[in-house]
Protein backbone atom coordinates (compact mmCIF):
# COMPACT_ATOMS: atom_id res chain seq x y z
CA UNK A 1 0.00 0.00 0.00
CA UNK A 2 2.63 2.56 0.47
CA UNK A 3 4.61 1.85 -2.12
CA UNK A 4 1.47 2.86 -4.45
CA UNK A 5 1.88 6.19 -3.23
CA UNK A 6 5.45 6.77 -5.02
CA UNK A 7 5.75 7.03 -8.52
CA UNK A 8 9.18 5.87 -7.95
CA UNK A 9 10.99 3.52 -5.23
CA UNK A 10 11.93 0.81 -4.20
CA UNK A 11 9.87 -2.51 -4.10
CA UNK A 12 7.95 -4.07 -1.02
CA UNK A 13 10.65 -7.19 -0.86
CA UNK A 14 13.98 -4.72 -0.82
CA UNK A 15 12.27 -2.37 1.55
CA UNK A 16 11.72 -5.52 4.07
CA UNK A 17 15.01 -6.84 3.45
CA UNK A 18 16.87 -3.37 4.53
CA UNK A 19 15.02 -3.77 7.68
CA UNK A 20 15.77 -6.99 8.13
CA UNK A 21 12.17 -8.40 7.92
CA UNK A 22 12.16 -11.20 5.77
CA UNK A 23 11.00 -13.53 8.03
CA UNK A 24 7.55 -11.01 9.21
CA UNK A 25 6.83 -10.67 5.71
CA UNK A 26 3.63 -12.56 6.03
CA UNK A 27 2.96 -11.68 9.70
CA UNK A 28 0.13 -9.00 10.68
CA UNK A 29 1.45 -6.17 12.32
CA UNK A 30 -0.27 -6.59 15.69
CA UNK A 31 1.93 -9.74 15.90
CA UNK A 32 5.15 -7.33 15.59
CA UNK A 33 7.10 -7.22 18.62
CA UNK A 34 7.91 -3.29 19.30
CA UNK A 35 11.26 -3.14 17.91
CA UNK A 36 9.68 -5.04 14.44
CA UNK A 37 7.27 -2.65 14.82
CA UNK A 38 9.92 0.55 14.54
CA UNK A 39 11.43 -1.13 11.54
CA UNK A 40 8.48 -1.46 9.52
CA UNK A 41 7.77 1.91 10.00
CA UNK A 42 11.46 2.94 8.41
CA UNK A 43 10.59 0.29 6.05
CA UNK A 44 7.48 2.53 5.03
CA UNK A 45 9.35 5.34 4.91
CA UNK A 46 12.19 4.37 2.46
CA UNK A 47 9.58 2.85 0.14
CA UNK A 48 9.69 5.90 -1.79
CA UNK A 49 13.77 5.93 -2.23
CA UNK A 50 14.26 9.09 -0.81
CA UNK A 51 17.11 11.32 -0.70
CA UNK A 52 16.30 12.89 3.12
CA UNK A 53 15.13 10.71 5.48
CA UNK A 54 13.68 11.94 8.62
CA UNK A 55 13.66 10.15 11.88
CA UNK A 56 11.72 11.32 15.35
CA UNK A 57 12.93 9.30 17.84
CA UNK A 58 13.01 6.02 16.12
CA UNK A 59 14.35 3.93 18.97
CA UNK A 60 12.75 4.93 21.81
CA UNK A 61 11.22 2.59 23.99
CA UNK A 62 13.33 -0.07 22.07
CA UNK A 63 15.33 -2.88 24.18
CA UNK A 64 19.14 -3.03 23.82
CA UNK A 65 19.40 -5.27 20.91
CA UNK A 66 16.88 -3.59 18.66
CA UNK A 67 18.15 -0.27 19.56
CA UNK A 68 21.31 -1.57 17.79
CA UNK A 69 19.85 -2.87 14.92
CA UNK A 70 17.84 0.23 14.48
CA UNK A 71 21.07 1.98 14.21
CA UNK A 72 22.47 -0.98 11.87
CA UNK A 73 19.28 0.19 9.29
CA UNK A 74 19.92 3.93 9.45
CA UNK A 75 23.87 3.43 9.05
CA UNK A 76 23.21 1.71 5.78
CA UNK A 77 20.49 4.45 4.62
CA UNK A 78 23.91 6.46 4.78
CA UNK A 79 26.26 4.39 3.25
CA UNK A 80 24.04 4.81 -0.08
CA UNK A 81 24.61 8.59 0.05
CA UNK A 82 21.08 9.61 1.32
CA UNK A 83 20.73 11.66 4.65
CA UNK A 84 19.11 11.34 7.44
CA UNK A 85 17.79 14.01 10.02
CA UNK A 86 17.55 12.34 13.19
CA UNK A 87 15.84 13.74 16.46
CA UNK A 88 16.94 11.94 19.71
CA UNK A 89 17.08 12.19 23.60
CA UNK A 90 20.06 9.46 23.67
CA UNK A 91 23.30 11.01 23.59
CA UNK A 92 25.03 8.00 22.86
CA UNK A 93 22.69 7.76 19.67
CA UNK A 94 24.00 11.14 18.19
CA UNK A 95 27.13 11.01 18.89
CA UNK A 96 27.43 6.86 17.20
CA UNK A 97 25.29 8.07 14.55
CA UNK A 98 25.30 11.55 13.52
CA UNK A 99 28.06 13.52 11.66
CA UNK A 100 26.79 16.74 12.78
CA UNK A 101 24.66 17.56 15.95
CA UNK A 102 22.74 20.16 17.20
CA UNK A 103 21.90 20.72 21.22
CA UNK A 104 18.23 22.39 21.53
CA UNK A 105 16.82 23.29 24.45
CA UNK A 106 13.35 25.01 24.83
CA UNK A 107 13.42 25.62 21.28
CA UNK A 108 16.81 27.17 20.78
CA UNK A 109 19.94 25.82 18.94
CA UNK A 110 22.40 26.37 21.47
CA UNK A 111 25.35 24.44 19.85
CA UNK A 112 25.69 22.93 16.33
CA UNK A 113 28.81 21.37 15.25
CA UNK A 114 30.40 17.79 14.93
CA UNK A 115 30.45 15.19 18.01
CA UNK A 116 34.07 15.90 18.43
CA UNK A 117 33.67 19.65 18.08
CA UNK A 118 31.41 20.20 20.62
CA UNK A 119 33.05 17.25 23.21
CA UNK A 120 36.15 19.79 22.62
CA UNK A 121 33.72 22.70 24.11
CA UNK A 122 34.04 21.48 27.27
CA UNK A 123 37.60 21.93 27.08
CA UNK A 124 39.10 18.57 28.10
CA UNK A 125 38.61 15.07 26.75
CA UNK A 126 38.48 13.52 30.59
CA UNK A 127 36.27 13.76 33.46
CA UNK A 128 36.63 12.35 36.55
CA UNK A 129 33.73 11.50 38.28
CA UNK A 130 33.53 10.88 42.63
CA UNK A 131 31.37 10.76 45.36
CA UNK A 132 31.95 11.84 48.92
CA UNK A 133 31.14 9.55 52.09
CA UNK A 134 28.56 11.34 53.57
CA UNK A 135 29.90 13.17 56.49
CA UNK A 136 32.72 14.68 53.90
CA UNK A 137 32.17 18.57 53.45
CA UNK A 138 31.05 19.40 50.20
CA UNK A 139 33.19 21.18 48.17
CA UNK A 140 32.49 25.04 47.74
CA UNK A 141 32.28 27.10 44.26
CA UNK A 142 35.73 27.15 42.44
CA UNK A 143 37.38 24.65 44.56
CA UNK A 144 38.15 22.29 42.10
CA UNK A 145 38.61 24.18 39.42
CA UNK A 146 41.91 25.41 40.92
CA UNK A 147 43.58 22.18 41.09
CA UNK A 148 46.00 21.38 37.91
CA UNK A 149 44.52 21.30 34.38
CA UNK A 150 41.12 21.15 35.60
CA UNK A 151 38.71 23.24 33.04
CA UNK A 152 35.35 22.81 34.54
CA UNK A 153 33.66 21.53 37.99
CA UNK A 154 30.34 20.55 38.78
CA UNK A 155 29.04 19.14 42.12
CA UNK A 156 25.54 18.23 43.53
CA UNK A 157 25.82 17.92 46.59
CA UNK A 158 28.40 15.16 47.70
CA UNK A 159 28.58 13.81 44.15
CA UNK A 160 31.12 15.88 41.20
CA UNK A 161 32.31 15.72 37.83
CA UNK A 162 35.65 17.38 36.89
CA UNK A 163 36.40 17.87 32.88
CA UNK A 164 40.47 17.79 32.83
CA UNK A 165 43.09 17.90 29.93
CA UNK A 166 45.28 15.87 31.45
CA UNK A 167 44.22 13.34 34.19
CA UNK A 168 47.56 12.26 35.49
CA UNK A 169 48.09 15.64 36.61
CA UNK A 170 45.11 16.27 37.54
CA UNK A 171 43.93 12.89 39.99
CA UNK A 172 47.03 13.22 42.16
CA UNK A 173 45.83 16.78 42.63
CA UNK A 174 42.91 15.87 43.55
CA UNK A 175 43.54 12.93 45.92
CA UNK A 176 45.66 15.28 47.58
CA UNK A 177 43.13 18.17 48.34
CA UNK A 178 40.85 15.49 49.38
CA UNK A 179 43.20 13.79 51.82
CA UNK A 180 44.50 17.75 53.06
CA UNK A 181 40.87 18.26 53.82
CA UNK A 182 40.04 15.37 55.70
CA UNK A 183 37.30 14.43 53.16
CA UNK A 184 36.76 10.67 52.36
CA UNK A 185 35.95 9.30 48.65
CA UNK A 186 33.15 6.81 48.51
CA UNK A 187 34.02 6.36 44.52
CA UNK A 188 35.59 7.75 41.82
CA UNK A 189 35.55 6.89 38.18
CA UNK A 190 37.61 8.50 35.08
CA UNK A 191 36.40 7.93 31.40
CA UNK A 192 35.89 10.24 28.53
CA UNK A 193 33.60 12.80 27.44
CA UNK A 194 30.84 12.68 25.91
CA UNK A 195 28.08 14.39 24.01
CA UNK A 196 25.83 13.58 27.24
CA UNK A 197 28.17 15.67 29.06
CA UNK A 198 27.99 18.89 26.49
CA UNK A 199 24.52 18.68 26.78
CA UNK A 200 24.64 19.02 30.96
CA UNK A 201 27.32 21.22 30.40
CA UNK A 202 25.00 23.66 28.16
CA UNK A 203 21.45 23.50 29.76
CA UNK A 204 22.94 22.77 33.55
CA UNK A 205 20.66 19.81 34.30
CA UNK A 206 20.47 16.31 33.66
CA UNK A 207 18.41 14.64 31.08
CA UNK A 208 16.66 12.76 33.05
CA UNK A 209 15.56 15.99 34.65
CA UNK A 210 14.24 17.53 31.65
CA UNK A 211 12.53 13.89 30.45
CA UNK A 212 10.56 14.72 34.21
CA UNK A 213 9.81 17.89 33.27
CA UNK A 214 11.69 19.70 36.38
Amino acid sequence: MFRSFYRNGISPDEAIARVSLEDKADTYVVNLSGGQKQRLAVACAIIGDPELLFLDEPTTGLDPQSRRQMWEIINRFRELGRTVMLTTHYMDEAERLCDRVAVVDHGQVIALGTPTELIAQLGGEHLIDFSLTENSQPFADGELTTLPTVRLARCEGATCSVTVEQPHLALPALLSLLESSGRTLAQLTTRHATLEDVFVSLTGRHLAEEANGK
